[in-house]
C-alpha cells in the first residue's frame, strides 16, 4: 500500500510573506475552509505573536475550522511560545506549535549571535514548553541544508527526545540539491537514535527553482510530510508547490509508492481562490493550475489527444477541477482537429466543404496568434454562403491620414481577368468602395454598413456586414479580416456577387449551396 504523506499547508503564513501578499483576517479564513475542503493535514495559520492581526488569524481558524491540524508559528523565545498557545487553546483539540531556531553556523554567528551549545539548550527548553501546553509540537532547525550534519543530527535527536512528536528539516534559502536533500533526510533516519517517534519534514523554498523536486527526493528517502504552498507562493521566489507535489505522488504512485489525503478536485477552486486573494497571478505555463496546463496547439498533439488522451496527457484535467482539456486553434493546428472543433460547435461539413474552411482557417491563423470559436462560425457561415463568385479580391492597399486624401487601390479579378485601379474617397472605406464600384459598373446603393469585433484583443478579428440595394434587389453581404478596410471590402464583393448571381437567372443561391448541415450547438 501507498505511504500516506502529511500535506502541511503554509499558506496562510510563508505564503503571505510573498511581496503584496498580505491577507486580512477574513480572507484567511476563506482560504483556510477551502484548503479543509481541499484535504490538508495541517494549516499553518500564521505567526500569533507577530501581530493582532495574525494572532485573532489563528485564534478564529482554530475555532471555525474543522478537519485540519491548525498550527501556529513561534520563534524558540518564551513569549512566542505563549502567545502561540493563547491563540490555539479556545480551539478544538487538534491543534499545533511549530517553534524553529537555525541550526546553520552562518546564520548562529551572524544572525542569532549564539553558540552551538546554547542553541541546543534552547531548542530543547522551548520543544519543552510547548509541549506542556500541547501535544503536538513540531521543531524545525532552520537552515538545515546548510548545517553541519552532526550538529544537525545532535539537535533533531534532542528535540524528539524533548517531546517533538514532527520535526522539519527546512532548505530555508533554496540552496540544496535534490540529491542532496534525499541524502540529508536519508541520514537523519540512519543516524538519529529514536527517530522513529517522530515525522521527518522538509521545507523547500524554490531559490534554484528545486523546491518540488527537493520535496519528492525528500520523500523517497523516508519524509513523511510535506511543507508547502497553494501555487507556490511564498518568501523571494516561493515555497513548494502544493499542487505539484500532490499530483506528482498521484500520478506516479508506481514509483514514489507514496500518496496524500488530498481531494484533487478541490486543486483548481484553491488555486484560483489564493491568486484572486493575494493579487498573485498564476502563470500560463504553471503546471497542474495554468491556463496552459491542459491546453493542446501542436497539430500532432491534438490528432494524437483526439486518439486517445493517454497519448499526450499523464492526468486528466477533471481530476485536478480544471474542466476539460483544450484544443488551442491556431496556425499549428492539424485538419483532424479543425473538424473536430467545428463538429463541438454543432457544425457538420462534407470534405470538400472542410478543404475550404480550413484554407481560410490556415490563412487568418497567419494573422492571428489564436482562433476564437467566434472566428470559426464567421468562417463556415461565410462557407455556407459560398457561390461562383464573378468579383475576387485579390489585393488592396489604403493609405489615409490627417493630412492627405483616403486612398485605396485595388485588385480585382472580374469573370477571370485582373485588373487593378486607384481611387479616393471621405475614408479609406469610402475609397474601397467608390474604387469598387467603378471597376464592377455596379449601379448599387450602400443601404447599411456595420462593423464589430468578433473576438477581444489587438489582433481581433473585424466582422463587416453590408446591405446593398441595386434594381430592386437588396442582398446582404459579409466580410472579415484582421484589417477591417479587407473585410469592409470582401463584405462588399460579397453582396455584389449575390446581385450579380441573381441577376444571371440563377435560382437562389441559398438552396443550391447544399454546404451546411448546422445541428443543435451543444450547451
Amino acid at each position: 500500500m501507498a505511504r500516506m504523506i502529511r500535506i502541511f499547508d503554509t499558506t496562510l503564513r510563508d505564503g503571505e510573506q510573498s511581496p503584496g501578499a498580505s491577507m486580512t483576517v477574513e480572507e484567511k479564513i476563506m482560504i483556510a475552509k477551502q484548503l479543509a475542503r481541499l484535504g490538508v493535514d495541517i494549516i499553518e495559520a500564521g505567526f500569533a505573536y507577530s501581530s493582532p492581526g495574525d494572532f485573532e488569524a489563528v485564534q478564529r481558524i482554530a475555532q471555525e475550522v474543522e478537519g485540519p491540524t491548525v498550527c501556529s508559528l513561534a520563534r524558540a523565545r518564551p513569549e512566542d511560545i505563549d502567545r502561540a498557545w493563547e491563540a490555539l487553546k479556545g480551539g478544538g483539540p487538534q491543534v499545533r506549535i511549530h517553534t524553529f531556531l537555525s541550526t546553520s553556523d552562518i546564520h548562529l554567528k551572524h544572525q542569532f549571535r549564539m553558540t552551538r551549545e546554547e542553541a541546543l539548550k534552547r531548542a530543547v527548553e522551548m520543544v519543552q514548553r510547548a509541549r506542556s501546553y500541547v501535544e503536538d509540537v513540531e521543531f524545525s532547525p532552520m537552515d538545515a541544508s546548510r548545517s553541519d550534519p552532526s550538529y544537525l543530527c545532535e539537535v533533531v535527536e534532542a528535540v524528539i527526545e524533548a517531546g517533538a512528536g514532527t520535526v522539519n528539516i527546512p532548505d530555508t534559502v533554496g540552496y540544496a540539491t535534490p540529491g542532496e536533500m534525499g541524502a540529508l533526510i536519508k541520514r537523519l533516519r540512519e543516524r538519529v537514535k529514536h527517530c522513529d517517534r517522530a515525522v521527518l519534514s522538509v521545507h523547500c523554498h524554490n531559490d534554484l527553482g528545486l523546491a518540488v523536486a527537493n520535496s519528492l527526493s525528500s520523500i523517497v528517502n523516508g519524509a513523511g510530510q510535506v511543507e508547502c504552498t497553494i501555487n507556490g507562493i511564498g518568501e523571494r521566489a516561493g515555497n513548494a508547490s502544493l499542487e505539484e507535489i500532490v499530483m506528482g505522488l498521484r500520478t506516479r504512485k508506481d514509483f514514489y509508492q507514496a500518496d496524500t489525503q488530498v481531494r484533487t478536485e478541490e486543486i483548481a477552486k484553491t488555486s484560483r481562490l489564493v491568486s484572486k486573494i493575494t493579487g498573485m497571478v498564476v502563470q500560463s505555463n504553471k503546471a497542474i493550475v495554468g491556463a496552459n496546463a491542459f491546453a493542446h496547439t501542436s497539430g500532432i498533439h491534438q490528432d494524437g489527444l483526439l486518439k486517445d488522451k493517454s497519448t499526450y496527457e499523464i492526468m486528466r484535467p477533471e481530476t485536478v477541477g480544471m474542466g476539460q482539456s483544450e484544443m488551442v486553434m491556431g496556425k499549428l493546428s492539424g485538419r483532424h482537429a479543425f473538424r473536430q472543433k467545428l463538429e463541438s460547435l454543432g457544425y457538420q461539413l462534407s470534405d470538400e466543404e472542410v478543404n475550404h474552411a480550413f484554407d481560410r482557417f490556415k490563412r487568418l491563423a497567419d494573422q492571428k496568434k489564436e482562433i476564437f470559436e467566434e472566428d470559426l462560425e464567421v468562417i463556415v457561415s461565410e462557407e455556407a454562403a459560398r457561390m461562383p463568385e464573378r468579383y475576387v479580391l485579390v489585393s488592396l492597399r489604403s493609405e489615409s491620414g490627417t493630412d492627405q486624401v483616403p486612398t485605396a487601390t485595388v485588385e480585382l479579378e472580374i469573370d477571370g481577368r485582373r485588373m487593378t485601379q486607384a481611387g479616393s474617397g471621405d475614408g479609406p472605406v469610402d475609397a474601397a468602395y467608390r474604387t469598387i464600384a467603378s471597376m464592377t459598373g455596379t449601379k448599387s446603393r450602400l443601404l447599411s454598413y456595420i462593423v464589430h469585433a468578433i473576438t477581444g484583443g489587438t489582433d481581433a478579428q473585424g466582422e463587416v456586414t453590408v446591405r446593398v440595394e441595386e434594381n430592386g434587389r437588396t442582398a446582404s453581404g459579409h466580410g472579415s479580416d484582421t484589417d477591417i478596410i479587407v473585410a469592409s471590402a470582401r463584405a462588399y464583393l460579397n453582396a455584389l456577387n449575390k446581385i450579380s448571381f441573381w441577376v444571371s437567372g440563377e435560382s437562389d443561391p441559398l438552396r443550391k449551396i447544399g454546404v451546411l448541415d448546422r445541428r443543435a450547438r451543444p450547451r
